[in-house]
């Protein structure tokens, strides 16, 4: 992917060490789904650093600062020249946790560089510029560095993701000793993600972590083994926890739902668990009355697991994702709509059966809608979005992928919504030239991505100069995006990022 900026090929993406950012969108929408979000995330991620030199001539010369003068920047190559062990942990592992750190008389450079390199509020202030993976390895440079870069700061927003073989230390004798998570501690990260644990995996992480029982607001179990009791110790011991995520959790049962739910949990995530259906979401319906937010990818649930939900969570439940729940039909959606009537997200991501009709009674009764996602429902038509368009006034993001059956006509009733920020139009196959120009007059639009729509030509993509306010356009897998065409965008509109 070419960078517009200077024409050179994109960094390769950075290791992420065990972390994951959770992003927070400025319209406060919550976390972007994963299937609809565009690769710009990821393309800002894979960046070189926005910060070139540890220490720059412009704050080498601020007077608030006791910065003795240099005579050239101080670069990050020569300050981390000090590299850690071949494989070493870079998230507070005990394989980091034990390695020996250089000193700040170890560090390259005059005695003025060398004081300058650990003054801690000038380190305060640089490592915001850095990314959660360079953070990760100037923690490791010596241990200034880490004292400043370990307060809890600098790491909120960030989630470690830890597999079941970095749990474990083996020793000499052949035993496995439970790794110290003391570095986590320090740095007071209030949520995990385990991946492919069981319920002795989750017990010892209780036992270790010293957080565990009180500071961890948030748990994420992926591909694990864990059992109805080990979902009930979990929860129990467990008190802080106020957001759970299952997902590919195949051992755990609706029985076990019924009996570790709590009514503290604020949000729920649940995707590709077998044993969901119906009974599940009864238990959630009448265990969780704060519910604010449910993810649901269950391909069992059927339109009555819809009726269950309670008034009180009519009340507090602002988001809802139904994604691939194959047996939702338009009955259910009319169950939803009168469950939930304060819906402000709703996604119906692949749920095949929903229609026009379904989307109709959304649009009527779900007046606060600020993001609807109805990707891959191939009933939809031109129809829907007259009524997202007549109904939905504040919606802000409307996610159309694989909707085949939209054409010119449906986007011209989407450009009377002055509200709308995102659009997501990819795979739409029988979107037009003509259908874009319905779009230039909204100057509201800040993301449009049109990938993989094969009928645009590069003269129907270059009116989209128009839209100025644009700040990101996705344009992959169209054949009228052309080398001439991204040249002329870069120079058109400079504060787009457009992904090729």
């Amino acid at each position: 992917m070419s960078n517009p900026r200077n024409g050179d090929t994109k960094a390769p993406c950075l290791p992420r060490n065990g972390l994951v950012k959770i992003p927070t969108q400025p319209n406060g929408l919550g976390s972007a789904s994963i299937t609809k979000g565009t690769p710009a995330v990821k393309n800002r991620l894979c960046q070189p650093s926005s910060v070139p030199a540890i220490l720059s001539p412009a704050l080498a010369h601020r007077s608030d600062l006791p910065i003795p003068s240099l005579a050239s920047p101080l670069s990050l190559a020569t300050l981390a020249s000090v590299s850690s062990p071949p494989g070493a942990s870079l998230v507070g592992l005990n394989a980091s946790e034990g390695s020996e750190q250089p000193s700040p008389e170890r560090l390259p450079g005059s005695p003025a560089e060398r004081q300058l390199a650990v003054d801690e509020k000038i380190l305060n202030r640089l490592f915001w510029y850095f990314s959660a993976c360079e953070k990760c390895v100037l923690a490791q440079v010596c241990k200034a560095w880490r004292r400043v870069l370990y307060q809890p700061k600098f790491w909120v927003g960030l989630t470690p993701v830890l597999h079941t073989k970095e749990l474990y230390n083996v020793l000499p004798g052949g035993e496995k000793e439970f790794v110290s998570l003391q570095g986590f501690a320090v740095r007071g990260f209030d949520g995990f993600c385990l991946v492919g644990v069981s319920d002795l995996d989750i017990c010892e992480f209780i036992d270790n972590y010293p957080l565990s029982k009180k500071g961890v607001k948030s748990m994420s179990l992926k591909r694990s083994t864990i059992t109805d009791a080990g979902l009930e110790v979990m929860l129990e011991q467990m008190q802080g926890v106020v957001r759970l995520e299952l997902s590919g959790c195949n051992d755990f049962t609706e029985a076990g739902l019924w009996s570790s739910l709590n009514a503290r949990i604020t949000a729920l995530s649940v995707s590709d668990c077998i044993n969901v259906a119906d009974d599940a979401i009864a238990a959630i319906s009448q265990l969780l009355p704060n519910l604010t937010e449910l993810n649901l990818q269950a391909y069992h649930v059927t339109d009555t697991a819809l009726a269950y939900f309670t008034a009180k969570q009519g009340y507090t439940t602002h988001t809802l994702r139904l994604n691939s729940c194959w047996e939702i039909t338009n009955h259910g959606v009319v169950n939803m709509v009168h469950s939930l009537p304060n819906l402000s997200v709703l996604s119906l991501s692949g749920c095949s059966k929903v229609t026009d009709d379904g989307v109709e009674l959304v649009a009527e009764n779900l007046r606060k809608l600020r993001s609807l996602d109805l990707s891959w429902c191939p009933r939809i038509t031109d129809m829907a979005l007259e009524y997202i368009a007549c109904d939905l006034h504040k919606l802000e993001e409307l996610v159309l992928d694989r909707c085949v059956r939209i054409t010119d006509t449906g986007l011209s009733y989407l450009s009377t919504m002055s509200s709308l920020r995102s659009l997501y139009l990819r795979w739409c196959c029988q979107v037009q030239d003509f259908g874009l120009k319905h779009l230039l007059g909204m100057g509201s639009l800040r993301l449009l991505s049109l990938a993989g729509c094969p009928l645009l030509t590069t003269t129907g993509l270059s009116g989209l100069v128009q839209l100025q306010e644009l700040e990101e356009l996705e344009l992959t897998n169209c054949p009228g995006a052309t080398p001439e065409l991204f040249k002329y965008f870069s120079q058109h509109l400079p504060c787009c990022m457009v992904i090729e």
